[in-house]
């Protein structure tokens, strides 16, 4: 097996727990907008935005649960 040329990059130290509140804030301010619009848009659109949040809070669960939270590494 040949060996490579190049070293790998260091890996970047991304905070996903904000990266996923801030996901969960723009679909706040959609569903805030799909509200406002009414009858104007489906009713999809609503609940896709509440299924979208729903998820980032379970996502923010498991990171906490795994112990992903807090730490500074």
């Amino acid at each position: 097996m040949p060996t490579p040329t190049k070293q790998a990059p260091p890996s970047l130290q991304v905070d996903t727990a904000r990266v996923v509140v801030v996901g969960i804030g723009l679909w706040a301010v959609a569903l805030v907008v799909v509200l406002l619009l009414g009858d104007r848009v489906d009713a999809l659109w609503t609940w896709t935005c509440l299924a979208a949040i729903g998820l980032g809070v379970l996502g923010l669960g498991v990171m906490r649960w795994q112990g992903q939270l807090g730490r500074k590494d």
